[in-house]
């Protein structure tokens, strides 16, 4: 009885080292294989990347992510890696979702005969802005903007107060859109340009600085509040880098800075 015992351990330690060894020699082979893929990070697209979009806007709204594959079955020119040198670049034509992306697929310029490509369910509205204004020429297709706009505070009652208030001509300065899509940058006006004044004449200076169409993809809400800006405002562009957070509701005056400089 007791030989029969030892016998059955005995068979379950062979057991329980042959089924170590499987597991270890199984482990090692597939780290083999994993080596032997020689696995590198490549881009795909998660969704449709539009005419225009820079790479690190496209990464930063989810358009593509990075993945592994074996580098023997890597395509040729699947892009590999964003920085400095390339992330400006925007995509020359509509990128389909579900694919390696290129390092081909981008460029400076976007191609094809159509000049404005404008996705779906949104509105291209353009806006002229002077050269400060626009943040110089850092401002290209595929940019990101926060619009800001300046106006006169008014008090819509009909007593004496705010007809004092008024008078005052109180200025403010708060958020119109945030997150807009540069697709476009020109020139030369849709409207007829104003008259320039004579040299000598007031505000002949203010007509030295050069004025610019920044053109927006923007949805028809955003569409509304960017002309009704447009037509009685004055409005100012800032640039977004990544990873921002802005407050809708971020605004200032001339009484809040003034309140400031007193503190």
């Amino acid at each position: 009885m007791g030989r029969r015992i030892l016998a059955i351990l005995a068979a379950a330690v062979i057991a329980f080292v042959g089924a170590a060894l499987v597991l270890v020699y199984a482990r090692g082979a597939d780290a083999r294989a994993v080596a032997a893929a020689s696995p590198t990070t490549v881009y795909v697209t998660n969704e449709v990347i539009p005419a225009g979009t820079s790479m690190k806007d496209a990464v930063r709204l989810g358009q593509m992510g990075q993945t592994e594959v074996a580098s023997a079955a890597k395509p040729v020119g699947a892009l590999e890696t964003i920085d400095d040198t390339n992330g400006a670049l925007v995509a020359l034509t509509d990128i389909a979702p579900g694919q390696y992306v290129l390092g081909a697929a981008f460029g400076e310029v976007p191609l094809g005969e159509k000049a404005l490509q404008v996705a779906s369910g949104k509105l291209a509205v353009s806006v002229q802005l002077n050269d400060p204004a626009r943040v110089g020429t850092f401002v290209t297709p595929g940019s990101f903007l926060t619009v800001f706009m300046t106006y006169q505070l008014k008090n819509l009652d009909a007593s004496e107060e705010a007809q004092v208030f008024n008078e005052e001509e109180i200025q403010g300065t708060s958020i119109l859109l945030d997150n807009v899509k540069v697709i476009a940058m020109g020139d030369a006006s849709l409207t007829p340009a104003q008259a320039t004044p004579e040299e000598g004449e007031e505000g002949a200076s203010q007509q030295e600085t050069p004025t610019f169409l920044v053109t927006l993809e923007v949805s028809p809400e955003q569409a509304a509040r960017l002309v009704h800006g447009i037509n009685n405002y004055t409005l100012y562009a800032g640039l977004r880098g990544s990873e921002l957070d802005v407050d809708p509701d971020l605004s200032v005056n001339d009484l809040t800075m003034l309140e400031d400089d007193v503190r």
